[in-house]
């Protein structure tokens, strides 16, 4: 029954109807409760306990996982996680401590996730940054965009404790991302350090966001500058001419790769509503409905299964367009976008956990899925996108 009035009123928010303030406060129980208990089942099933402050990547734990997000040949997963699954953690954990009543509880799972990322710190090379997989086990390479998600979370971190070592470390971080520029294809930072041959969105989109919430943080100009330097080569470089999307990246040759992740464009959108923000410029506010409306309608429209409204790329690419979204909904109102992530993640909820309680990559009952061990970061973006859903209704 209670599962029935769940759709209902998500039908609802659908088609932009208003919820009566009581079934708004049931929602937000709801939600919050989700977001707590697929966190703590996380924390249950992943945490690598002989190694403090660290998690396997995947669950149950084969290590015969071939993976594939990384630059050359796939590699074998290993006895922690990548940094990349780890950063849904830390991020869903900064979440988790805004919800009233979480703080207290959260921060201390804060402090194990600090202690964690902090092993994949290396100083060896200069400058500092995070490599991919924790120092004390092998030297690995450092991507860009990992580094932008490490300070992205440091300064979420900062926002929720004021303690000024996090909004340090994001600026220590930020001399590591910002080494990645170069004047190719008029500018833009590379995915790889030492590789020079692609500009992508991942890179420059968490780069972006990293300079403009530092900015946010201590409204040092430099930061407003470079993150508003870097949006405008992302927006002029690498948007769609057809679709008006983000692509993947360009090639020295000029060329886009005419790929659309969903998180690529959602990194756009929140970095528009920032710098319209800061800088009170409507354009930014321009771009950001227009990057949220061509996107709605591209993830709509493709291919997929018609019990959900958009296509699901990847999980987390889609709790990044959320994110955007949900930015932008703050400044304009408008609670279409990410009241369809709400119903696709609620049909997950409810029809694609597996014996474990863990979410399914496609969010599909699908049974080949069901039965396979489940990604870290398919499942930390889960209690993330919960806990920022009891926030905003």
């Amino acid at each position: 029954m209670y599962r029935k009035f769940i759709i209902i009123v998500v039908a609802a928010v659908v088609s932009g109807i208003s919820l009566p303030v009581a079934a708004q406060k049931s929602l937000r129980n709801t939600y919050q409760v989700r977001a707590d208990s697929m966190f703590q089942n996380i924390w249950k099933r992943y945490r690598v306990y002989s190694q403090k402050g660290l998690f396997l990547e995947n669950y149950p734990s084969g290590k015969g996982d071939s993976l594939n997000y990384f630059q050359g040949d796939a590699v074998k997963e290993k006895a922690v996680s990548f940094l990349w699954p780890f950063s849904g953690m830390f991020s869903a954990t900064n979440v988790l401590m805004r919800v009233p009543g979480l703080k207290d509880k959260y921060t201390l799972y804060e402090d194990s996730l600090v202690t964690g990322i902090e092993q994949y710190r290396d100083t060896s090379r200069k400058p500092a940054g995070y490599q991919a997989y924790p120092v004390k086990f092998e030297k690995a390479d450092r991507y860009y965009d990992d580094n932008g998600l490490v300070g992205i979370d440091y300064m979420e971190s900062y926002f929720n404790t004021k303690k000024p070592i996090y909004l340090q470390r994001a600026k220590d971080v930020f001399k590591f991302i910002i080494s990645g520029w170069n004047d190719d294809v008029g500018g833009g930072i590379t995915w790889l350090e030492g590789h020079n041959d692609q500009k992508p969105a991942c890179s420059n989109g968490m780069a972006a966001l990293t300079a403009l919430k530092i900015y946010e943080g201590c409204h040092e100009l430099y930061y407003l500058q470079q993150g508003e330097r870097i949006y405008n080569w992302m927006y002029r470089s690498l948007r769609d001419s057809t679709t008006g999307m983000i692509s993947n990246d360009i090639k020295l040759s000029g060329d886009q790769n005419h790929t659309f992740w969903s998180y690529n464009t959602g990194s756009m959108i929140e970095a528009a509503v920032l710098l319209y923000r800061f800088t009170g410029r409507q354009r930014y506010l321009q771009q950001a409905k227009a990057l949220a409306s061509v996107s709605y309608k591209y993830y709509e429209g493709l291919p997929h299964d018609k019990r959900l409204i958009l296509k699901i790329d990847v999980p987390w690419f889609i709790a990044v367009l959320f994110r955007g979204y949900e930015a932008l909904r703050k400044v304009d109102g408008n609670n279409k976008y990410i009241a369809a992530i709400e119903h696709d993640l609620n049909y997950a909820w409810n029809n694609s956990k597996d014996k474990f309680g863990l979410t399914t990559h496609s969010w599909l009952p699908k049974p080949g899925e069901l039965v396979k061990p489940k990604w870290l970061l398919d499942e930390a973006c889960i209690a993330e996108m919960y806990a920022r859903l009891s926030l905003a209704r």
